[in-house]
C-alpha cells in the first residue's frame, strides 16, 4: 500500500461535488461511527464477566476483597465496561469512518503521513496501556494496601466500583501520556519545535513529566515513577527522531 501511495505522490482521489453530497458523506461519517459503538458496547456489556475478570487480575493478592456493596453494583460495573470497553472496540472502526470521509481531500503524500501516524500512535498507545496493566496496576493495590497496614486500617472489603475507576483510569492515562513521540514528532515535522529547543528544555520537561504523572496515576510514589520515567526516555526518544528529520531534510 505503501508502494502505491508512493508512485503519484501527489495524486487527489476527490472530483469536485456539490456541498450537499459533501453533507451526506458527513451523515454517513457519524451513522456509521454512532452504530459501530454501539454494536461495540453491546459486545462489551455481554462479554462483562470475561472483562471484569481480566481487570481484577492486576488484585490477584486483594481479588477476594472486591466486593460490590450496593444493589446497582452489578448494573453500573457494566455499564462502566460497556462505555469504555465500546469505545476502545469501536476505535479502529471509528477512526476507519473519519479517514473514509477525509481520504479523498488529501494527496498520497498526506495519507501516508497519516496512516504512519496512526500506527505509531496505536502502538505506544497499546505499550503505555501494557506498561499500566501489568505492572503500575499490581504495584498500585500493593501501595495502597500498604499504607492502610501502616496507619492501622486493614481493608477487608473493596468497592468494586472504585476499583474499577483506578484500573481504567490508570490504563487509559499510560495509553494517552504514551502519544508523546508522536505529538512532538509532528511538531517537528511540521517545523513548530526543533531538536535544539527540545534538548534546551529537557530539564523543564523532567520537571513537568514527574507534575503530570501525580495528577494522572493514584497518589503512590511508585505508579509515579513507572510513568515519569518512560516518559522522560519517550522525550529523548522524540528528540532523536525530531533530529534525524532535521538532517534528513538538510540533506534533501
Amino acid at each position: 500500500m505503501a508502494i502505491g501511495l508512493l508512485k503519484d505522490p501527489d495524486r487527489r482521489d476527490d472530483p469536485p461535488r456539490p456541498l450537499l453530497e459533501h453533507l451526506m458523506a458527513l451523515r454517513d461519517m457519524v451513522v456509521y461511527a454512532v452504530v459501530a459503538w454501539l454494536i461495540c458496547a453491546v459486545v462489551a456489556g455481554v462479554l462483562s464477566p470475561h472483562i471484569l475478570s481480566f481487570l481484577k487480575s492486576p488484585a490477584a493478592e486483594s481479588e477476594e476483597m472486591l466486593q460490590g456493596l450496593d444493589l446497582t453494583s452489578g448494573f453500573s460495573t457494566i455499564l462502566s465496561i460497556m462505555i469504555w470497553g465500546g469505545t476502545a472496540l469501536a476505535f479502529p472502526f471509528i477512526v476507519y469512518a473519519i479517514l473514509r470521509f477525509v481520504f479523498p481531500a488529501l494527496t498520497n503524500r498526506e495519507k501516508l503521513i497519516i496512516l504512519s501516524i496512526l500506527i505509531a500512535g496505536t502502538g505506544f498507545f497499546i505499550s503505555g496501556t501494557v506498561l499500566a496493566y501489568a505492572k503500575t496496576l499490581p504495584m498500585v493495590v500493593s501501595a495502597f494496601q500498604a499504607i492502610n497496614r501502616w496507619v492501622g486500617l486493614p481493608v477487608t472489603t473493596i468497592r468494586i466500583e472504585g476499583y474499577i475507576s483506578i484500573v481504567l483510569k490508570t490504563i487509559i492515562a499510560f495509553g494517552l501520556v504514551f502519544q508523546l513521540p508522536v505529538i512532538i514528532f509532528v511538531l517537528g515535522w511540521f517545523g513548530l519545535i526543533s531538536s535544539t529547543a527540545l534538548r534546551e528544555k529537557r530539564r523543564i520537561a523532567i520537571v513537568v513529566s514527574f507534575a503530570l504523572s501525580m495528577f494522572l496515576t493514584p497518589p503512590d510514589p511508585m505508579s509515579q515513577i513507572v510513568m515519569a520515567v518512560p516518559l522522560c526516555l519517550l522525550y529523548e526518544l522524540s528528540t532523536w527522531a525530531v533530529w534525524l528529520k532535521e538532517k534528513g531534510s538538510r540533506r534533501r
